[in-house]
């Protein structure tokens, strides 16, 4: 495959490396709105700050690719009297990997840096046999205080979110590493394939809307807000799925799903047949790689949310193979990146004017 140009690799880097925790988005939604707006002919948000961009097709009827803008990360619970700040998670946060951890504060005077602690091991040698994972009020973080009011000099109260400092960088063979691909990547992926429509010769018959919702990690409430905003007629929403390919996971129990696989597609629940058939023929005619997820009961992303919303809304979900979800190093594959753009860019211009996703009685 193509490396990613470096413009655009400029633009997915910056967009990683922006802390964007759930509730506090706009900060990553701002850098998104920026470089998409320069191909879209419109760019909006709402009241909570999800954002989309409008490129208007030959009728109204409108094809939206979702994603979602936020991040898992931390907020300051409690300021001891030492000036020691205790945490609450925010999304799935996995406090097994936290000690040790540097932290990014977003305070009211910027972003001021701390760690989270760790009780070095020649001082827990006793207690390593009966050892479990810290529960999140056993974290304590150190900015550098010694009392709530040095804390208050920092501008930090209780209420402020934090994220990981790690930011993206690449291994060998095309992979990608960093926190917040889950799921920045999806922002990035959706913003090219409005680029490609856009720059390209062909004009879309329905208008693409590209949405980067909030809040996902919490329960999918700003995909309910725009989705009922935005009425699409079909909609794609692009998340990421756990890669089952590293040491210690069954396929049997967790599926099988192989990084540099290709994205896969989901079936059952939310997923309507028709749109998953259009795009398991895109695929197969544009020879692109998929793999298949099953979801008996949910899909646990947007697409629970966006398919339900006033009459119905035809809705699949395409998702890209991430390792290690939710922690500093999720790891996801250049080659499935550019084929999620491939598929979703062809799945926009095979859909013809008038076109309904309805299945009938026979």
């Amino acid at each position: 495959m193509v490396r990613v140009k470096h413009a655009d690799r400029e633009f997915l880097f910056r967009l990683l490396e922006t802390p964007s925790p759930t509730g506090f988005e706009m900060p990553g939604q701002q850098v998104w709105a920026e470089w998409i707006g320069r191909h879209a002919a419109a760019v909006a948000c709402d009241s909570y700050g999800s954002t989309w961009a409008t490129l208007p097709g030959k009728s109204p009827d409108i094809v939206m690719l979702e994603a979602h803008a936020d991040e898992i990360g931390y907020m300051i619970k409690h300021i001891d009297e030492h000036g020691f700040l205790r945490l609450d998670r925010v999304g799935g946060s996995d406090a097994a990997t936290a000690r040790g951890r540097r932290l990014a504060i977003l305070g009211d005077h910027g972003t001021v840096p701390g760690i989270i602690g760790n009780t070095a091991i020649h001082l827990r040698r006793d207690d390593l046999n009966a050892e479990k994972a810290p529960a999140v009020h056993d974290l304590w973080v150190d900015v550098g205080a010694a009392n709530p009011a040095e804390v208050a000099q920092l501008g930090i109260r209780v209420g402020h979110p934090a994220v990981y400092q790690d930011g993206p960088m690449e291994l060998a063979n095309k992979r990608l590493v960093g926190r917040a691909l889950d799921n920045r990547i999806g922002g990035y992926i959706i913003a090219q394939v409005m680029k490609r429509i856009a720059t390209g010769k062909r004009k879309p018959a329905f208008t693409l809307v590209c949405l980067n919702a909030i809040q996902e990690e919490i329960g999918g409430h700003g995909a309910v807000m725009a989705t009922y905003r935005l009425k699409p007629a079909v909609c794609v929403c692009l998340d990421v799925t756990h890669a089952t390919d590293t040491p210690g996971l069954e396929a049997a129990k967790h599926g099988s799903v192989k990084l540099g696989g290709g994205p896969t597609l989901t079936h059952g629940t939310a997923n309507h047949p028709l749109v998953v058939k259009r795009l398991i023929e895109l695929a197969a005619a544009h020879k692109i790689p998929v793999q298949h997820e099953a979801s008996s009961r949910f899909t646990g992303t947007d697409t629970d949310k966006i398919f339900r919303s006033r009459q119905g809304v035809p809705s699949a979900l395409v998702s890209l193979p991430l390792r290690c979800m939710h922690s500093v190093v999720e790891t996801a594959h250049l080659d499935d990146i550019a084929h999620t753009i491939e598929l979703l860019t062809a799945f926009v211009l095979a859909l013809e004017e008038r076109e309904e996703f309805h299945q009938t009685l026979h």
